[in-house]
Parts: structure tokens; C-alpha cells; sequence
């Protein structure tokens, strides 16, 4: 039996669906509020289920019994619950599990961890090497997976491929290795199914180092238009790294900064052992726009004028109109960031006082 923790999250996901492709019995570990339909989709994989919480001892310990490989995806930096943060879930949650599975006898114990910076450190990337040191003693293989194009890629984290505005960290000519996290998933799953990269780490990147600037371009090239582009001077990220008081804000700006000076990594001696078919960043370009194709500019034409239209019309009827920014949305993009959620906008929409009603901007 093989326990994937973060079984609900975007690589977890993909772990539990590889292992049971290859036919392999899988205990997926979530939590009490994962996401019911995420739930059911692991339930319909045929995965057996265990109801746990890295922050609560007792349940990881149960979890564990049994297991013969545990993979471990999971992070408090896209997806929180309360009480979730890089100090109760990156570090102490999984030194837990790395406890845990020490006393069940767990035979592997494979972490997805991410590059080493040593200019660059920040409470993720120091949990991350705390929990490497405390598995040394198992038989563990740590990935070191390099920036996950479909988030950094994304809309989410200011690369809105679908409007044509990007956001880059840095001045965009340090070369990255982006990945794909499907093909991170191949090598989480590799150490389970071959018996590979035992007592090791592996650094995992995609089958190509490109700066932000030419993945721009490759994005123009597919979609048949100029984007633009707002970079964010390295300076300003050490700032934001200097000055912030949350571990979750320091991390991201930590992560932000060590983008900016780039993360290139050699893949060919690692595919020998491990052959994976790595996405390019042109494949995945063509994947994201294919549904956007042509209505992208049209989107984007229709933002602000649905308000202008709307607007107007309430406050000639007598209404007092409110037209809340929400943090990391339209004049405020420079601030999105995974930190940015929806509790985050329901406090900027009750910041303006009370309301009668609210009107979304696309409302019909």
C-alpha cells in the first residue's frame, strides 16, 4: 500500500492517478474539509481512503500503518485551511509525517521539495531543507521540482496569457527549467514503480532553461499578438522579502526572488534513469490559449464597459453605487499572489461598509 499526502492538491492528484493506472494499491490521506467533488474523484480512482491532518499526530500515525511508500506533495502555499501555515504544515506537519512513518517501518519515503538558493532564503525553502535532513536517515528520494508552469505561467501569478498582460520577477533574462507538474508527477511515482533514485536527490526541471522574456515570446509567437509586460525589479523583491512580518509574504517574495535569478537545470543525465517525455513551454502555451483563441481580446474589450454601462444607469435611478477594487484584480494585479483568496475579496468588499445589494460587474 502506498499513502500519497496532499492527495487532494494539484500534484497529489495526479500522483494517486498515475499509481492507479500502474495498477498499484493507494491510500490516499485528506482531510475532513478536502474538497467533497476532489474527494469523490480519489474515491472513483478506487483509492482507499484516510481521513488525516499533518497538525494532528494521532491521525498521521494511523495513516501510516501499514504503507510500504509514502509520497509526499503537499503545501500550506496554494491551498489553506485554518491553522495552515508554512510552520504548522511545511515543517512541523512533515516532520511529523517523517516521524511517523519512521515508527511504522515505512520502506520509501519520497518528499517533493524545490531548488536550494543559497543567496535566497525565506521560511519555505528553509522548512524544505529541515524536513530533507530529518528523512537522511531513510530511504528517501527528495525532488527538487523547478517552477510549475501552470502556476507561474498562470493567470494566478500575474501571467494573464489570456489578456495579453504578463507579470515577470526580475529583468526576465535568467533562464528557468519550467515543468510541468504532470511530469513531476512521473518522477514521484518512478522511485515506487522502478526502484530508482533510492537515498538520493533529484533535481527536476522541463526539457528546456528559457528566460521569462523568451517564454513571452513563445506566448506571443501562439497566439498571434503582443503582449505586455511589467517586470519587478529584483530590488523591490528584496523588499518585499526584508520587510514582511508573514512567513506565507516572505515565502512568496523569497520564491519571487529566486525566480529573478533564474533556475537552469541539467535534465539528460536524470531522464536516463528515469525516461519521462518533459512538456515544453511551447506545448503547454498551445494547451492554455487553444479555448481563448480569438475571445481573448474580445474579454478584455468588455471589462470596464460592462461597469461604465451599468453604473450610470443605478446611479440615475437614485442609487448610491459602490465599485470596490479587489486586491490582486484590476488596477491592483500588481499584488496578486496564491496568498490572495476569496476571504481576502469578501474583505474588501465589506471594507466599503454596508451594502443593500452588489451588483457584479458581470452580472446579465
Amino acid at each position: 500500500m502506498i499513502l500519497v499526502v496532499g492527495a487532494t492538491g494539484l500534484l497529489g492528484t495526479r500522483v494517486c492517478e498515475r499509481l492507479r493506472a500502474e495498477g498499484q494499491p493507494v491510500r490516499a490521506l485528506v482531510r475532513r474539509t478536502s474538497n467533497p467533488d476532489k474527494v469523490n474523484a480519489l474515491r472513483s480512482l478506487g483509492c482507499e481512503l484516510a481521513i488525516g491532518d499533518l497538525k494532528v499526530p494521532p491521525q498521521i500515525q494511523a495513516a501510516c500503518q501499514g504503507i510500504s511508500a509514502l509520497i509526499s506533495t503537499p503545501s500550506s502555499t496554494l491551498s489553506r485551511q485554518s491553522g495552515d501555515s508554512i510552520e504548522s504544515v511545511d515543517l512541523q506537519g512533515q516532520l511529523t509525517l517523517v516521524d511517523a512513518a519512521r515508527s511504522a517501518g515505512v520502506g520509501r519515503f519520497i518528499y517533493v521539495s524545490l531548488p536550494d538558493n543559497p543567496t535566497v532564503q525565506y521560511p519555505l525553502t528553509q522548512a524544505k531543507r529541515a524536513v530533507e535532513r530529518a528523512i537522511a536517515d531513510l530511504d528517501f528520494t527528495s525532488i527538487r521540482a523547478s517552477y510549475f508552469m501552470e502556476v507561474w505561467l498562470s493567470p494566478m501569478l500575474g501571467f494573464d496569457y489570456i489578456h495579453g498582460k504578463v507579470r515577470i520577477y526580475g529583468g526576465g533574462s535568467k533562464p528557468i527549467s519550467w515543468v510541468s507538474y504532470r511530469d513531476v508527477a512521473e518522477f514521484c511515482v518512478a522511485p515506487v514503480l522502478r526502484s530508482v533514485g533510492s537515498r538520493s536527490v533529484l533535481a527536476v526541471g522541463g526539457p528546456e532553461a528559457l528566460t521569462p522574456l523568451e517564454v513571452v515570446r513563445i506566448f506571443e509567437e501562439e497566439s498571434g499578438r503582443r503582449f505586455e509586460v511589467e517586470s519587478i525589479p529584483e530590488t523591490k523583491l528584496l523588499e518585499q522579502l526584508d520587510s514582511a512580518t508573514d512567513s506565507l509574504e516572505k515565502s512568496f517574495a523569497g520564491l519571487m526572488l529566486q525566480y529573478a535569478h533564474g533556475d537552469a537545470i541539467d535534465m539528460p543525465g536524470l531522464l536516463e534513469s528515469i525516461p519521462v517525455r518533459l512538456t515544453s513551454v511551447r506545448e503547454y502555451a498551445r494547451t492554455v490559449l487553444g479555448p481563448h483563441q480569438g475571445a481573448s481580446a474580445d474579454a478584455a474589450s468588455h471589462t470596464e464597459p460592462g461597469r461604465d454601462l451599468v453604473v450610470p444607469k443605478l446611479q440615475a435611478a437614485g442609487h448610491k453605487v459602490f465599485t470596490p477594487v479587489l486586491t490582486g484584480l484590476g488596477k491592483d494585479s500588481p499584488r496578486l499572489s496564491p496568498a490572495v483568496d476569496l476571504d481576502r475579496h469578501i474583505d474588501d468588499v465589506a471594507d466599503i461598509g454596508p451594502v443593500k445589494t452588489f451588483v457584479s460587474p458581470g452580472a446579465k
